[in-house]
């Protein structure tokens, strides 16, 4: 396709999303349906005008999909603005790591015994697939730094971690097919590939994170420099992070997650006192949003509004491109029955399993554990592992099989996820609000009494 339809289809779907969008936020349909029914029509099952086939492009499309995945990673890092000493903590980890594994493990145990995979290109599999996506979730994460939903905090959180802590599963199966060196007993997966690329990832991205987050406001509130371009700044801190974590050996996903944690501190240390919006009449010349930028009491949040509110649009955009790409690549799988038994067990029996035996104990109300264990949304993280799989040496029918597997789960959940988001969303809002008022209106009664 030439670049001029891309930029005709490109700008047709943004305006149309931009004319559109309050609307679809009222509808049981996603942005997301609309973008992979869009790359459907225009690819080779459609039209023709796009050729996207998995093998072809699967270099563009890792580097494409892990842009998009930094880019979101670093927006849910800057979400998450509860201490790291609240409890609400403990369930994103739980989900991340103990729900994760027990996802990777299940899947794989299916490859294996169901699909006939051999156990490498199962594991590989259930790597692929276990991680939730950040960007394709954003309906059901927190709106506010602040936000103590334990739902939407939990699937935030988890999106946070898993996409880079999914990383030592998809290693060890490409270990076990051969393709990546595991070392003797697995020496090297679980000193290198585990315990230092994960801490270390997450060292890196909070150290750099904290570092250039004080630095910026120190110049803004002592020597009213460094104001302005914080698109540069967001840009700016993902890369670098990426960068120096990728250098070390470790995972360039958390690094870039744990550098958004670290900013979102940032604003912490400047006092709780809210920026101003951009838009209001008062900030409209550049002298008072030089006073604003570099107010003492200010700084760290008008700084976290303007790199937060940057880093959206840009999750937008790539997600409009991932999900485009998607559905061009629909034409080149085939939804069998056998693939249709593993979705079945992926959405209704795998991950709900392995929610509930991650979150035993926990404490968490039904509706939350069931909207938990049904939003396990399968996305552009998935494309990327698939990618980078294909990219170092997945080949032949397993190359096939995975991107059979891997393409059907993401544009199932596209669908079943984006189908319902909005009437359960909607329904959790009412009966959360419906047991304040119960809440509220018991405590009013013990105090009369």
């Amino acid at each position: 396709m030439s670049f001029s339809i891309w930029a005709l289809v490109v700008g047709a779907l943004l305006i149309t999303m931009a004319l559109a969008g309050s609307l679809m936020k009222r509808l049981p349909v996603s942005a997301s349906m609309f973008y992979m029914a869009a790359g459907y029509l225009l690819g080779t099952g459609g039209l023709g005008l796009m050729t996207a086939d998995p093998h072809l492009v699967s270099g563009l499309l890792e580097r494409v999909a892990e842009v998009a995945v930094l880019i979101s990673l670093f927006s849910v890092g800057l979400k998450l603005g509860l201490p790291f000493s609240s409890h609400h903590w403990r369930l994103p980890l739980r989900l991340a790591f103990i729900s994760m594994t027990l996802v990777v493990g299940v899947i794989a145990l299916v490859g294996y015994f169901l699909l006939g995979m051999p156990i490498g290109a199962a594991i590989l599999l259930g790597g692929i697939l276990a991680p939730t996506d950040p960007v394709l979730a954003s309906d059901v994460q927190v709106d506010e730094a602040s936000d103590r939903d334990r739902l939407r905090f939990s699937l935030s959180g988890e999106g946070g971690f898993n996409d880079g802590a999914a990383f030592p599963f998809v290693m060890l199966g490409l270990g076990l097919l051969g393709l990546h060196e595991l070392g003797a007993w697995g020496w090297r997966w679980l000193l290198v590939d585990v315990a230092w690329a994960l801490v270390g990832g997450l060292f890196i991205g909070g150290l750099l994170g904290m570092m250039i987050g004080r630095l910026v406001v120190y110049l803004r509130t002592r020597h009213q420099e460094a104001v302005g371009l914080d698109e540069f700044l967001a840009l700016g801190l993902v890369a670098l992070a990426f960068g120096v974590a990728q250098l070390a050996s470790t995972y360039g996903f958390l690094a870039v997650f744990a550098a958004g944690l670290a900013l979102q501190r940032v604003k912490e240390r400047s006092r709780t006192q809210k920026a101003p919006d951009e838009g209001t009449a008062g900030l409209q010349d550049k002298e008072a949003h030089l006073a604003v930028a570099t107010h003492p009491n200010l700084a760290g949040a008008y700084m976290m509004q303007a790199v937060r509110g940057f880093n959206e649009q840009l999750e937008r955009v790539a997600e409009l491109v991932i999900v485009l790409a998607v559905g061009a690549m629909l034409a080149y799988i085939d939804v069998d029955l056998e693939t249709m038994v593993f979705l079945v067990l992926l959405f209704f029996v795998l991950r709900p399993v392995s929610v509930w035996l991650g979150l035993l104990g926990a404490q968490v109300s039904a509706d939350q554990r069931l909207l938990i264990a049904w939003f396990g949304i399968r996305g552009i993280g998935s494309i990327y592992y698939l990618m980078f799989a294909l990219n170092h040496g997945l080949g032949g029918p397993l190359a096939n099989q995975a991107i059979n597997l891997t393409l059907a789960a993401v544009a199932a959940s596209i669908i079943v996820h984006g189908i319902s988001v909005t009437p359960l969303m909607s329904l959790y809002a009412r009966r959360q609000s419906g047991k304040s008022r119960r809440s509220d209106s018991d405590d009013r009664r013990h105090e009369i009494r």
